[in-house]
Order: structure tokens, then sequence, then C-alpha cells
């Protein structure tokens, strides 16, 4: 993957460093924007996955690179405690998947997959595809990091979970593979991070969020109540999703990646509430507050993508399917 253009000085410092136009990591995180603040964080992180094209694999565990996500983190961190609260104490660890479902039932995040079921034009739906690109290329590698962090039922459970996401072993059935067939039918270049330069700070945070959860240790439930938080609000909006698709014309190679997830999400839901956050947040009851704060944030910034989306399409005329 290319190391994409600046979208701040703080950015713009950070990718001249690693593109080896510069030899200082900025000694001062003051991010010009939130698209300078997750442009820094997306790139950062990126270093724990496939790595920049060109860039020394070393820069992932340099010294100033990490004082610097630190900063970068310290930033989004405020920002989810004053989006979505910080995480509470004292919860009572049985409580913990019925609290999970109270708060997907809550969730009043915008109606995405209506509009993308029964409104979207072509132009829109590819746009939508595009945007998810950025997480769906990597699907299931983000939560993938909680595995050696876990034990017992609470272990088994994710990697059950995970198992279907990479398709059981077998290459065209992961999850990964499957949109990939989406893009394509799209016309969309599938390569790797091809469009983390068409997208905006929400759709960044989006994928930074689950960076952020899965790669601290420290943070291991929370990124279990993000995955919680997807498995249950999954399988009826891409119930949606791919028959807004099939509306458009979509076959049955362009719409798998959709229809896959909505057997395997309905079965996943009571997984990832009982059995993985149940008994993790039985296992360690300290952190049963994180796994509430992890499907809070899940929800809350993808509210905030979905939002942004939306809006920007209310503002553009409707076009003809290309």
């Amino acid at each position: 993957m290319q190391l994409p253009e600046a979208r701040g000085r703080v950015s713009a410092a950070l990718i001249d460093v690693l593109g080896g136009r510069a030899g200082k990591l900025p000694a001062f995180a003051r991010f010009d924007s939130d698209d300078d603040l997750h442009l820094t964080l997306f790139v950062c992180y990126e270093l724990a996955y496939r790595g920049w094209d060109g860039v020394d694999d070393r820069w992932e565990w340099d010294p100033g690179m990490l004082r610097l996500r630190a900063a970068a983190e310290k930033r989004f961190l405020e920002f989810l405690h004053a989006l979505a609260g910080p995480p509470e104490t004292g919860v009572d660890p049985a409580t913990v998947p019925q609290r999970l479902t109270e708060i997907v039932a809550a969730d009043d995040g915008p109606a995405m997959s209506g509009y993308l079921r029964g409104r979207a034009t072509h132009e829109q739906f590819r746009e939508f595809v595009m945007h998810r690109s950025v997480y769906h290329l990597r699907e299931a590698d983000p939560h993938t990091w909680a595995i050696p962090r876990l034990a017992g039922r609470a272990k088994a459970a994710l990697v059950e979970i995970q198992t279907d996401e990479y398709g059981g072993g077998h290459e065209p059935r992961m999850h990964q593979e499957l949109f990939k067939q989406t893009m394509r039918w799209f016309g969309l270049d599938t390569t790797y991070g091809a469009y983390v330069d068409s997208v905006g700070a929400p759709t960044l945070a989006v994928n930074n969020l689950m960076s952020l959860f899965g790669l601290h240790r420290a943070r291991r439930g929370a990124v279990l109540g993000h995955l919680a938080a997807y498995e249950m609000t999954s399988s009826l909006p891409n119930r949606a999703y791919a028959n807004g698709l099939r509306r458009l014309g979509g076959d049955a190679e362009a719409t798998a990646f959709y229809d896959e997830h909505v057997e395997a999400d309905a079965v996943h839901e009571q997984i990832a509430a009982h059995d993985l956050c149940g008994s993790f947040a039985r296992a360690e009851p300290g952190l049963a507050g994180d796994v509430l704060f992890g499907a809070r944030c899940a929800l809350a910034v993808d509210s905030w993508w979905a939002t942004s989306v939306l809006d920007t399409w209310k503002g553009r005329p409707h076009s003809p399917a290309a």
C-alpha cells in the first residue's frame, strides 16, 4: 500500500519521515483537523498490519513513532469519552449480555441500511462499498489481536467467530475475499487500501477504533464489546444491503458477501453476547465496564460515519445508475 497524501501538519511530517524525505518525527502532536488526526493514526496503525510500500518494518516499534501514536490515541480517546461516555465501573459481570442487548436496542443511528435497500443509486451504493473497503479488505484482523490475550470459553468463542470470518480456512470463502466480488461488480479497485486517500476522517475513525482497541492488551475488554456490537447489529442490515444491491441488478456473486453475513451473524450474535463477552466478564470482572464501553463506541463512531455519508448524499443530486 502506497503512503497516502497528507491532510495536515502532523500527518505530513509523519509521511515525510516514513517516505525518507525528512529525518525527524514531529515533537508535538498539534493536529490541524480530524482528518489530520485520523490519517496520522491510520498510518501509524498500518505499520502493525501489512505495512506501507517502501517503509522499513522497523518503524512499527520505533520509540518516536510510538510516542506520536500515543499522543494521537489520547486525543481520540478524549473524543470517544465525549461521544460515548467513559467506561463504567462496578458493572455486574452477570448483566453484561443483557446490557449489550440494551445498548444495541437503544442505538438510534441513521438508517444507512434502509437507504441502501430502497433509495440508493448505483453511484451511491458504489461509494458505500468504496468506504467500507478500507475495513472489509482486512475484515476480522483487528479483532483477531485479542485471541492470544484470552483464555477458556471466551477464547474458544472468539476463535469460533473468527474461523467463520476467515472462511473456515478456505480462501474463496474468507469474508475479505467475498467483499472483493462486490467491489469487482462495481468496477472498483480491489487492491488493499486503494481508497484510503478517497475517504474522510469518519471512515478512518471507524477503522482506527478497532485498531485502538485491538492493538492494546489493556483494552481487550473493549475490543470484545466492539466485536459483539458489530455481530449483534449485522444480520438485518446485511439483508437490506443484499436486497438493495439486487434492486440495482447485483448478481449472486455481487451479493454473496452480504448474504453470508445474514446467516453467519445471526449465529454469531448469541455467541458474541454470551459465550464471548459474558464469559470474559465473569473471568475478568474488573473489565466488564470496558466491554460495554467498546460496544457503545462501535455504534457511536459508526453513527458518525453513516451520518457524514448520508449528509453528503442529501446535498448531492441523484445521478442515473452507471
